[in-house]
């Protein structure tokens, strides 16, 4: 039996798409990580959601997000070979968007997370994807190439965490009133 651990790690490095080792610690790999935290987060988010469309939207975007991050791994001698997420990407979030959109109701005031398990589920997803969205920006800002499609994808996915989590609530047939308000008769 293969065993699930390499030891190579034990030293604080690890490798990436490319030539050598690099530091866990390094602003590529915490953009990997935030990105992997995200796709875990609307895993969970999918595990939980009432509307099917929401299911198949978040498998479609796992899948996106996996081929994401190996583009941030990919080092410049083979970042070519790996480059998937493009503008057309880019606007098949934008049309899931605009679509969900026309189904839900614009929230009148700021709503809190908690609604329902999908919807908080989707919330938590949805600062982890800005979170990502930052550290790839900090990675660009420090001088590593990478392909602008990266940054306006997950911009864009966390406008389409926040539909979805609006569409979760609204497909529960919840209100934005907080929990310790509702009528509970």
């Amino acid at each position: 039996m293969t065993p699930f651990y390499t030891r190579t790690g034990d030293d604080g490095t690890t490798s990436l798409l490319g030539k050598g080792r690099f530091s866990k610690s390094d602003a590529r790999l915490e953009a990997l990580g935030s990105v992997d935290e995200a796709s875990a987060a609307l895993g969970l988010a999918r595990a939980l959601c009432l509307a099917e469309q929401t299911a198949l939207i978040l498998t479609e975007v796992q899948r996106d997000l996996y081929r994401l991050m190996s583009e941030l791994a990919a080092l410049p001698e083979n970042a070519a070979r790996f480059r998937s997420i493009d503008s057309a990407r880019v606007s098949w979030l934008e049309t899931q968007t605009d679509e969900i959109s026309a189904l839900t109701q614009v929230p009148q005031e700021f709503i809190l997370p908690g609604e329902t398990p999908a919807g908080a589920a989707l919330a938590l997803a949805r600062t982890i994807v800005r979170r990502a969205e930052r550290c790839v920006v900090a990675l660009k800002e420090n001088g590593t190439a990478l392909n602008p499609d990266l940054i306006r994808y997950l911009n864009r996915l966390s406008s389409l965490c926040f539909v979805l989590e609006l569409l979760e609530n609204q497909v529960a047939d919840k209100t934005a009133q907080p929990a310790n308000q509702r009528d509970t008769a």
